[in-house]
């Protein structure tokens, strides 16, 4: 059962308003005044609050800001109820943070569908969806019924590419969200001697390609895949409808797209300033991850210098080293990573002991 902070000086309006709450099924706590309310919702934890604006001891303008400087009370769905209707009011509110508006009178259903609205978006905004092709569909899904979201399209397409296979390259226009079901994609760039940099790996359960549809450009870099893999493509529709038109969805599946900025912005900085070594063992490490912990990393030399950005002689020279050290044990082709704590040694100190 969901709980209802209700903060309203007027004894008639609280009393119907909570009773309304009560019948829907959900607990109310009440509270006369701003000063009681804000103790109540730090000792009560609510899952939402309904506040009146004009309130003796404190109004909804100072209950808000003090709960929203609270780590415990700040991400609370907040609710102004108010009988004023200047727009300096309305626009006072939202730019402090609060998530909604009730001008009195108000009838039930009006009520009722702004408390669930808040929940929904709340819930969304605190549910960790599964990193699979379910999961995407769930917060869509739930997406959908948060924001009203019409448009959004009801089938994502899966389609499976061959190693080697061209997803897109460096100039076409993004259609397409891609997120993988299965397989190992890399990002690349090309400079005009036609050499390749390795700009991102990405695997099972990740997104890529994004940066073009939020930039509305072209793609800079080109895609292909590394392993037989299969990609679920969301409609540039359907990105864009979730980017723009609700705030708390935009910020969730923000969330979801930029887990891997601040790494790759890490990796082109030791692109600059490690040696050939270190940022071989975080090429090797980046691997080792993608491919869940498995020790055995299939990538052909090739791509590994591209991912280093380096030669392919001077890769096939570490690698050997990297044996030598009992690092890595190379078989058949394959390379298996014996001590990935070595590696992470190599990163930060440029040696293994």
């Amino acid at each position: 059962m969901k709980k209802i902070l209700l903060i309203e000086d007027n004894l008639e309006v609280r009393e119907n308003t909570a009773e309304i709450l009560e019948l829907a099924n959900f607990q109310v706590i009440t509270a006369e005044n701003g000063k009681i309310g804000v103790d109540k919702a730090m000792n009560e934890n609510p899952d939402l609050i309904i506040c009146d604006i004009m309130m003796p001891e404190l109004d909804g303008f100072g209950v808000l800001h003090i709960l929203s400087k609270n780590k415990n009370t700040a991400r609370i769905p907040f609710i102004f109820l108010t009988a004023k209707t200047e727009k300096m009011d309305f626009r006072k509110g939202m730019n402090m943070g609060a998530d909604d508006y009730l001008t009195k009178p108000f009838d039930d259903t009006e009520l009722l569908d702004a408390i669930e609205s808040r929940l929904r978006k709340r819930e969304i905004n605190t549910t960790d969806y599964a990193q699979n092709y379910e999961g995407i569909n769930e917060f869509i899904t739930d997406a959908r019924a948060i924001g009203k979201l019409e448009d959004l399209s009801n089938e994502r397409k899966k389609r499976t590419y061959n190693k080697k296979s061209e997803i897109f390259r460096k100039g076409d226009l993004p259609n397409y969200l891609f997120y993988i079901l299965e397989g190992k994609i890399k990002e690349f760039k090309t400079n005009e001697d036609g050499k390749e940099l390795i700009i991102g790996i990405y695997g099972k359960g990740e997104f890529f390609g994004y940066e073009a549809l939020l930039e509305n450009s072209e793609y800079r870099e080109s895609s292909t895949a590394i392993e037989n893999s299969e990609l679920a493509l969301i409609p540039k529709k359907d990105f864009f409808t979730l980017i723009y038109t609700n705030r708390d969805v935009a910020n969730k599946f923000i969330e979801m797209l930029s887990n891997k900025v601040s790494e790759k912005e890490e990796r082109l900085l030791n692109l600059a300033y490690n040696s050939v070594r270190q940022r071989t063992a975080e090429a090797l490490l980046t691997l080792y991850e993608k491919y869940g912990n498995q020790p055995e990393i299939t990538i052909s030399r090739d791509d590994l210098a591209h991912m280093v950005g380096t030669a392919t002689e001077s890769v096939i020279r570490v690698l050997s080293d990297f044996k030598d050290e009992n690092v890595i044990e190379i078989q058949s082709g394959k390379i298996r990573v014996t001590s990935p704590d070595k590696l992470n040694q190599i990163i930060r100190w440029n040696f293994a002991r």
